[in-house]
Order: C-alpha cells, then structure tokens, then sequence
C-alpha cells in the first residue's frame, strides 16, 4: 500500500475528492427523481431518515477510523472510504430499495474528508495547512459546478442508466487512482511496527470531546453557536435540492444551474475569506454569516416564486463563511496547549448537527404535511406558483431553522473577544512538519471541513 506516483502532497487529495463528489453530482437529479418514485407519498420524510442515519453513522465512525488510519496508514483508508461511499452508485438502476439502504449503511465509512484532512496535515507545515483544507474545500464544490448541470443533460437525452454507469466508472477511476498514483503519507517512523498496535480508544471515542463541552464559558458558547446555526443548515443541505424540483416548481436544469451558481459563489467566498477576516474580525464575520443564514433561511421557508428561491440561495453561499471564521475564532482564542481540545468539540458538534439536522427537517416536512400527495401535487415546471400559493407549498422546517439561527446570533453576540493567552500574542515558531501525533490532536481527528456546501447530502440529494 506505500506505492504511488510522486512524493505525497495536497494535490493527490484534491483529485480524490474532485473524482468521488463529480460522481455523486452527476446522480444529482437523477436520485431526486429515484427518491419521489420510490417513497412517493413520505418523500421528504424518508430524504431525511436516509441522510439522518448516514450522518449519525459518519459522526460514530470518523475518529474511529481516523485513529486506525494512524496505525495503518492513510491510503488504506482512503481506498475503503470512496469505495464505501461510491458503492451505492451502481445499485440505482438494479433496486432502489437497496439503494437507499446502501446509502445509509455506507455512513460507516463515508468519511473520506476526515482521511483527506488527516493526509493533508501529514503532507503541510503548520503555516500552510489552512491554506491546503481551503483549496480541498474548493476543490469539492468546484467537482459540483459542472456534474449536476452534466447529469441532467445525459438524462434528459439519454436515460438515468447512462448517468449511473458514467458515475460508477468515475468512481472506479477513483479507487484505481488510490491504489496506483496515491502514496502513503503517513512516515513509517510515527507508525506502529505491526498492525496490532493497540488504538487510542480515547480518541476513536465520538463523544469525548463534547463531554469536555461545558469545562468553559467561551468554548461552551462556541460550541451552543455551532449546535443553533448547523444544524438547521446540515438540514436544509440534505433537502433543498428535492424541495426545489418537488415542491417549488424547478425543472432539472434549473436545479443543475442552481447548484453551479451556488459552488461558484462558494468558491470566490473561500477565497476572500481570510482577507474579509482580517478587515472585520473574526467574531463580527460569525455574526454576519449568521445574519445571512437567518435571513436565507426565513426566504426559503415563506418565498413563493423562483427568484426568492434564487436570493435565498445567493445568501446561502454568502453565509457559508460562518463555519471557518468559528474555527478562525477558536484557534486564535484558544491557549497554545487547548487548541487540539477545543477545535474537537467544535467539530464533534458540527459533526452530531451532520446526523440530527436531515432527520430533524424531515420530520418537521412529515409533521406539517408537506409531502406528495393527492392534496399537495407537484408544481409543474413550466409554470410560475403564483402569490397565493405559499400556504400550499410551506417550508416550515427552514422557517424553524432561522428561528434557531436567531437565538445562535444571540449566543454569538456575548461570546467574548479575548479568551486566554491568543496566537496572535505568541512568538511566530519556526516553519516545521510537526508530528504526526499533534498534527491529528489540532485536527481533532474529526471532518474539519469548511461547508462551502454540506460535502455528502448536496454531493447526493
């Protein structure tokens, strides 16, 4: 498993994660219409259950395998998370059924960003790396620009088989170019002798992190702003796509033009983030990307036409910057030997909102009746819904999130400036490989992605 084509840097994880996301994006439209036919009457319900049990599962799963992939290598689990996550893929045509149970399932190992960011932090200095996560990060919505809008073209012209069968050669390119050009990062000088070493079961543990939650006031309202903020936003990234096409009147292409607009706007908003910061600060940032989420939020709960779904998804790109300038915030407030500590409960609370946010809207979608059926039929996408037609096509789970994104501004709000001794204070350190062990600890061996858009539920729903 130690071969591969060059020495191991941040462009062998790019390619992966361009490869494994452009697969899921090309079934963009395709699963959406798999979805309705096959839970027509409870199709945002069962949407939510699905991507709520894969994200549970994922939450459960990532430190552990990010613990193994310390003793056994990152390119070994590299190969088991896309193979995992890409699995479900060929299924779509021979059962649906097992299609979406697959999917679930595959939360186990659908952790491939957790391996990335553990295999770009072996390969980056401590300088470099929050470049590198933003250029993983754009590099995956950037495999979203074009594979949705190209999906939907092949389907429309051709049929759904085509799309799976070019989405599961994608991901069989995938998996082949891990097995023959990804080296393994990890130095066989940090690494076990042998593959019996014994695990870190403290830190394969999901919860231990945020059982250190309340120790402190600042980190404690941090983590409270992370829980009311993403988690409404986890659930509007798993269904969105399905209530725009379902309920709001889009036809494929639009949807496909939607997600592409979005990336790109994602895209320029990763790139000026650290510039924005430094004009600002990082808390007044958090306050405006919240601001944003609110009020992008509120419009796709009460909008009746296409263009207020339009705005709202605008603002929706805008307002992806909350997330980095929270961890921004954490790792410029948090003492030198906290940084590990904090950063993981911040991420483990982010990662309990991936599993809870999809089912918590899909319920609230079921509980308010807003679903497919004989009283509610779908719009048609040639015709505009017209004014009074709100109450017909509500959005109360996405009215409930910015109610919750209020009280996280509030949180916000008094979360003080300066907590302890700040980076910014500290003598710059020589530029350095740190170890492989402190690495994974200031990673918080979890997904510390940044949610240009939500990396599994937009990728597949």
């Amino acid at each position: 498993m130690s071969s591969g084509i060059g020495a191991p840097s941040v462009h062998h994880a790019m390619v992966v994660i361009f490869l494994e996301f452009f697969a899921w994006g090309l079934l963009t439209m395709p699963v959406i219409s798999v979805l309705n036919q096959t839970f027509p009457e409870h199709t945002f319900l069962m949407n939510g259950l699905v991507m709520g049990i894969k994200g549970i599962l994922s939450f459960l799963s990532a430190p552990l395998i990010g613990a193994l992939s310390d003793i056994w290598g990152r390119k070994f689990f590299l190969l088991i998370t896309v193979f995992f996550t890409c699995a479900p893929i060929p299924l779509m045509t021979i059962n649906t059924w097992w299609f979406f149970a697959m999917i679930s399932i595959s939360g186990i190992f659908a952790v491939t960003f957790s391996v990335v960011f553990a295999y770009v932090a072996d390969v980056t200095t401590v300088e470099e790396r929050s470049r590198a996560y933003g250029l993983v990060s754009a590099t995956f919505a950037a495999s979203l620009v074009i594979s949705p809008a190209l999906g939907a073209v092949l389907m429309e012209r051709y049929s759904d088989t085509l799309v799976v069968a070019l989405a599961t050669a994608i991901a069989v390119l995938d998996v082949f170019f891990i097995l023959v050009a990804v080296p393994e990062s990890l130095p066989d000088k940090v690494r076990p002798s042998s593959w019996g070493a014994p695990i870190n079961w403290e830190q394969a543990d999901p919860f231990a992190a945020l059982r250190k939650v309340g120790t402190d006031h600042t980190v404690l309202m941090q983590c409270v702003t992370v829980l009311l903020s993403y988690l409404p936003e986890a659930g509007q990234y798993s269904c969105i796509f399905v209530y725009l096409k379902l309920k709001m009147g889009f036809n494929t292409m639009e949807v496909a033009i939607f997600i592409a607009v979005v990336g790109i706007l994602s895209i320029s908003v990763q790139v000026t983030l650290g510039c924005f910061m430094r004009k600002i600060g990082a808390k007044r940032t958090i306050i405006l990307g919240l601001i944003l989420e609110m009020t992008q939020l509120f419009w796709y709960g009460f909008g009746s036409k296409k263009w207020m779904m339009w705005a709202a998804g605008i603002l929706a790109a805008l307002g992806s910057i909350t997330y980095p300038a929270i961890s921004a915030f954490v790792s410029i407030h948090s003492t030198a030997d906290s940084q590990g500590a904090v950063q993981g409960m911040v991420t483990g609370m982010r990662g309990l909102c991936n599993g809870l946010g999809p089912a918590m809207f899909g319920v609230v979608f079921y509980l308010f009746n807003v679903d497919l059926n004989n009283e509610q039929s779908v719009a048609s996408s040639s015709e505009e819904i017209t004014e009074d037609s709100w109450f017909t096509y509500p959005g109360p789970p996405f009215i409930f999130g910015g109610l919750m994104v209020i009280l996280a501004i509030l949180v916000a709000v008094f979360i003080p400036e300066v907590h302890g001794e700040t980076t910014l204070h500290r003598t710059p350190s020589v530029k350095r490989r740190a170890s492989v062990d402190l690495q994974y600890e200031v990673e918080g061996g979890h997904k510390p992605t940044t949610p240009l858009m939500r990396s599994d539920s937009l990728a597949q729903l």
